[in-house]
C-alpha cells in the first residue's frame, strides 16, 4: 500500500520540545502542585519534582514547542529532492502560526499527508494540544474531532514497523541502523534539548538536531518502500 503513496503530497517533520520554564522553581504555584502529582507516577523514589522538571517538555500541559522542522519531496526526471524549512521560535504561538500557515496553503486536501516518527502518540497530538492552549485554530489536516479512523491523514513510521504490535517503542536512531541509512553524528540527542535551549540559549542549534531527524524520518519511509535513499547533494535547507 506504501507504494501506491504519493511522496510528493506527504509532509515529514519532527518537533523539540521544551519545559515552560528553565527551572522549577520559576513555575507559579498552581503549575508546581499539577506536577508534583504528576512527578509522582514518573519519577524514581529518590527523585523529587524538581530532579525531574527538565523532563517536562514530554508532556504538552507542561511543555512548549520551540522548533518544528518540515521536509517534503520533489521528483523530477526520476530523482527525488528534499526540502527542508525549519520553524523555530521563542514564541510558541508565533511559530505554530507560521506553521499553521504553510498547513492551511498547501496541505489542506483530501489526500495530503503528514508523517512523522511516533506522530499519531507525541506529534500530531502535541502540536493540537499547544495549539487550543495559544488559542489558535487547528488546521483540518491535524483537527481529528468526528472524524473516523480512515479520514484521518497521518502516517507514523513507529507503526508502520509495528505492524500492529503495540508491546514495544522502535527508535528512530535504531531504525536508520537496522536499515543502514547513514545519519551525521549529532552532538547533542533529544534528552539534551531542554538544556540546550535553556542553559545554552542556543535555538538553531536545536532546529539543526530537528532537520537531522526530518531527514532520517524521510529516509526510513523510502526504506519502507523499499525504494533508494536520498543522495546528500539532492537535500536541501531553506
Amino acid at each position: 500500500m506504501l507504494e501506491k503513496v504519493n511522496l510528493e503530497k506527504i509532509l515529514f517533520l519532527d518537533i523539540e520540545t521544551v519545559a515552560q520554564q528553565p527551572d522549577f522553581s520559576e513555575l507559579s504555584d498552581d503549575f508546581k502542585r499539577h506536577w508534583a502529582r504528576k512527578a509522582n507516577f514518573i519519577s524514581k523514589e529518590e527523585e523529587s519534582p524538581e530532579d525531574i522538571y527538565e523532563r517536562a517538555g514530554i508532556y504538552a500541559e507542561f511543555g512548549k514547542i520551540v522548533c518544528i522542522s518540515v521536509g517534503f519531496i520533489k521528483t523530477e526526471f526520476g530523482k527525488n529532492t528534499l526540502r527542508l524549512k525549519s520553524f523555530a521560535n521563542d514564541d510558541e504561538s508565533k511559530l505554530l502560526t507560521d506553521f499553521f500557515e504553510l498547513l492551511n496553503k498547501h496541505y489542506n486536501y483530501r489526500d495530503a499527508l503528514l508523517c512523522a516518527h511516533n506522530g499519531k502518540e507525541f506529534d500530531f497530538p502535541y502540536i493540537a494540544r499547544r495549539a487550543l492552549v495559544n488559542g489558535i485554530k487547528i488546521p483540518e489536516i491535524l483537527d481529528l474531532a468526528g472524524k473516523k479512523p480512515w479520514e484521518v491523514n497521518h502516517l507514523d513510521t513507529l507503526q508502520l514497523w509495528k505492524f500492529g504490535d503495540y508491546k514495544n517503542y522502535t527508535s528512530l536512531s535504531l531504525l536508520t541502523t537496522i536499515f543502514n541509512i547513514p545519519t551525521p553524528k549529532d552532538d547533542i540527542d533529544g534528552s539534551m534539548v531542554n538544556e540546550v535551549y535553556w542553559k545554552d540559549k542556543d535555538l538553531n542549534r536545536i532546529a539543526v538536531y530537528c532537520e537531522k531527524d526530518v531527514i532520517a524520518l524521510t529516509q526510513l519511509f523510502l526504506r519502507f518502500r523499499n525504494e533508494s535513499l536520498i543522495e546528500p547533494e539532492n537535500i536541501i535547507i531553506s
